[in-house]
């Protein structure tokens, strides 16, 4: 069973920001993603954000995916299981 929550580290625990349906004493694995190392900082100028664009582009045309790379399943991507 896989359940997704958003939570905080308070007092040397994990709290749960909103409840989850989890039995009293399940054991469960815990990863650490912190948000604010993920969420990209805000670019609001237009012509920034036109120059990343295009940045990223060039960046994309001048290593595109080999045409014999080996193709995954959505299963294979998702670590189901």
């Amino acid at each position: 069973m896989q359940e997704i929550f958003r939570a905080v580290y308070r007092d040397g625990a994990f709290v749960p920001i909103v409840p989850c349906n989890l039995p009293e004493e399940t054991e469960v694995q815990v990863v650490v993603q912190n948000a604010r190392g993920v969420t990209p900082p805000l670019v609001t100028d237009p012509e920034e954000r036109a120059r990343i664009r295009r940045e990223l582009i060039a960046r994309m045309q001048r290593n595109p995916i080999p045409a014999n790379a080996p193709r995954f399943t959505r299963n294979e991507l998702h670590e189901r299981g």
